[in-house]
């Protein structure tokens, strides 16, 4: 903690103030005071941490008031000492780091990721060859921070001005897990990060509004419409919307992949993305993968989050796409179809779909491991597995389980996510032709910084 010591004139004083540091000010010296709140305001002064009034001198209340109507969120505590007592005691309080201390937990993880190793002492805990590695879901996380920074990827996100995003781009930037670029009005995104003591003045802000490359991307969304008979005055209005002007962005190479969704709906996420972007050559839906961070392994779901009903080809698509990213992301795909019957037990229209997709993925992926329809307990359990399909290379060892319907995988995920403390990383869309993905609006800091990861990751395997 750096501490300022006040003592000066207010000019003096703002030469001097530095990141995360504390004013040390008498209670009788109010001009700096409120000097020291403004500057924490200012996009063009150091984030403080908080103001210790001390002296036993209680501000005027003229300026209480006048503080009570500033939009900053900055700690001011009195201390009854005078100026080298109150010094001395804060000199003396040991630095903690607490989980709600983001910024110092984010801090000591960079650290430890720029000047540690882990493999060189988890190499002697690897599994025997020929066995399924454990992979906790700490260990998850860190390999795709890993991931990421080797990737080396930009991300743009554009809800620039939302607290969480804030947050997370702050650790992103520490940990190194890619370049970002926020949207919104710059005036204010800075503010609101100098209101909660962030420090992002280093971070590229962009306003759809005034950007010059607003033009551009006018033009390169109406040449993309023009079949639906937009016109450059109409892509003018819609561009200015920071998904989609986000969306350009990725779209003409200004940044390699976007995140969005933390105020928005999906579809306000995916709309963007399937009209400029579009999908990969020869998949029919964008759909979306969840990965289930167990105690001791990581699984992938889909489709959770995007399509409700997806018919037979729909739902090989989805198969192949989710084994894709899951090798993406380190994991060998063996893929479950799954349904209320196992094997050939089972008939109705929905076990029948399921079963019609299975043959389309052998027929379009012979080399990919797939079985269905499958039981979700046969899919991962050897025992059950054992007695229900006792020759099949994916039952009880499943990685990739792909739900009927929106309806079956969406509980399932949360189920497993509140009753078994899985970590759920995600939704990860897939199909598209560059990375975008949607956050849930009721997302965690640890969500988005883990979601802008999973994107820098897809965008250094394109």
């Amino acid at each position: 903690m750096g501490l300022v010591i006040a003592a000066m004139t207010m000019p003096h004083v703002l030469d001097r103030l530095v990141e995360g540091g504390v004013v040390v000010v008498p209670g009788d010296r109010d001009e700096v005071v409120l000097g020291a709140l403004l500057a924490h305001r200012s996009a063009t002064f150091p984030s403080l941490s908080g103001i210790v009034v001390n002296g036993n001198l209680p501000l005027s209340a003229q300026v209480e008031r006048l503080i009570a109507g500033l939009d900053v969120e900055l700690p001011v505590v009195s201390a009854p000492e005078g100026t080298m007592a109150t010094a001395n005691r804060l000199g003396a309080v040991p630095g903690r780091i607490t989980p709600t201390a983001h910024r110092k937990v984010a801090t000591a993880v960079a650290l430890v990721e720029e000047h540690l190793d882990p493999g060189t002492f988890l190499d002697g805990l690897r599994p025997p060859a020929g066995t399924d590695e454990i992979v906790t879901p700490l260990m998850f996380e860190h390999r795709i921070v890993e991931a990421a920074h080797r990737a080396g990827a930009h991300v743009v996100l554009p809800e620039g001005t939302e607290r969480r995003i804030l947050e997370a781009t702050e650790e992103i930037l520490a940990r190194g897990i890619a370049r970002v670029t926020l949207l919104g009005d710059v005036d204010r995104v800075h503010a609101q990060a100098a209101a909660i003591g962030l420090d992002l003045r280093q971070v590229s802000v962009v306003d759809p509004l005034t950007s010059p490359w607003r033009e551009r991307f006018a033009a390169e969304y109406a040449r993309l419409r023009a079949h639906k008979g937009v016109t450059t005055e109409q892509a003018h209005d819609v561009v200015s919307d920071p998904a989609y002007f986000g969306t350009l962005m990725v779209h003409l190479g200004e940044a390699d992949g976007m995140v969005a969704g933390s105020v928005t709906t999906t579809a306000h996420t995916v709309r963007p993305a399937l009209e400029v972007i579009r999908t990969v050559p020869g998949v029919s839906v964008v759909s979306s993968v969840f990965f289930m961070c167990l105690a001791d392994r990581v699984l992938v779901y889909g489709d959770c989050a995007i399509n409700p009903d997806p018919t037979a080809p729909q739902l090989a698509d989805i198969a192949i796409s989710s084994a894709t990213t899951a090798q993406q992301f380190g994991i060998e795909p063996r893929v479950a179809m799954l349904s209320y019957s196992t094997g050939s037990s089972g008939t109705g229209a929905d076990v029948d779909k399921v079963r019609a997709a299975t043959d389309i993925v052998r027929e379009r992926a012979p080399g990919l491991l797939v079985e269905g329809p499958i039981q979700y307990d046969a899919a991962v359990d050897p025992a059950v597995a054992s007695t229900k399909l006792r020759d099949s290379l994916v039952a009880g060892r499943a990685t990739v389980l792909v739900f009927p319907d929106l309806n079956t995988g969406n509980n399932t995920y949360k189920a497993v996510q509140r009753s078994a403390m899985a970590v759920a990383v995600g939704p990860v869309l897939q199909g598209l032709n560059r990375p975008v993905n949607d956050l849930s609006r009721g997302a965690t800091v640890r969500d988005m910084v883990n979601t802008v990861a999973m994107t820098a990751i897809q965008a250094g395997v394109r």
